[in-house]
Formats: structure tokens, sequence, C-alpha cells
């Protein structure tokens, strides 16, 4: 017999939940419809298709940057034949030669320590009758007068 009653409290029991469990189903229906998922899936593929070749041009302002300004020259390499000239500064430092006289008669040259005229500031001088070379360095004074135009040789 005690097996008879544990089946009768059981099927007691399943009655009772399969009850509930249509009630709830009863009440979820009355909520409206399920909702469905839909999964959607794309795919995309590159497809070859004959034609002309297509060409694409793009245009961009572009702003150019202003140019150097030219590196200085430095002082001239040749000067006047009628003249007075600090070298490195109105003329640059080097070996320099003449054709010899202009129009005039004669051409003097000469290199001096300063512009002070003095006898003491001559470092050499010559008179050229044709044409002839003065090597001068810097910070010296190069005279010249009666001289075709004085040309950097070297």
């Amino acid at each position: 017999m005690t097996h008879g009653a544990v089946g009768a409290v059981a099927l007691f029991l399943g009655v009772g939940i399969g009850i509930s469990d249509d009630e709830a189903r009863a009440e979820a229906s009355d909520a409206g419809p399920t909702p469905r998922i839909t999964v959607t899936k794309t795919v995309t593929k590159e497809v070859e298709v004959p034609g002309p070749e297509v060409t694409v041009t793009k245009t961009a302002t572009v702003t150019a940057k202003p140019p150097k300004p030219p590196k200085p020259k430095g002082p001239p390499t040749t000067v006047g034949g009628d003249g007075e000239y600090l070298v490195g500064k109105e003329m640059r430092a080097g070996t320099y030669r003449t054709g010899g006289p202009g129009e005039s008669f004669g051409c003097y040259w000469e290199r001096a320590r300063n512009s002070s005229g003095e006898f003491d500031a001559i470092i050499a001088n010559g008179n050229l009758e044709g044409s002839g070379r003065v090597t001068v360095n810097k910070g010296e004074i190069f005279k010249s007068t009666g001289c075709q135009d004085w040309k950097k040789a070297g």
C-alpha cells in the first residue's frame, strides 16, 4: 500500500504542475504574439565588368615655398684700373692681373696697410709698362692709377 499512496501523491502533484503550466501559457498568449528573431547575412562579391578603363583625376592646391634668397656673392673679382679698394670688402683677396696702362701714360699700383697715405703704410708698389700681376691679402688697401681693369687670376 505504500507504493500506491506514493503513486497517488505523485499523480496529484503532476496534475497540479500541468495545470499551473497551462495557466502560465494562457496568460502569455493573452499578452500578444511571441517575437521571432530573423538573421540576415549580406555577402559582397567583386565582379569584373568589361568596359573602358576609368581614370580619376584629383586636384590639389599647393602653396609653394618662397625661393631662397641667393647667397651673397661676396666682394667682386674685378676692380677698375683707377681706385682704392679694401681687400675682403670691396675686392676679394688673391692674385689679380691687368693688361697694363689704360689710355694714359703709365700704370701705378700699390698695396698698403691702411688708407692713411703715409709712406710707411706702403707694403709694395710698382709702375707697369705692360701687363702685370699683384697678390693682395684681406685687410690691405689696394690702389691703382692709370691701369686697365684688374681681374682675379687665382
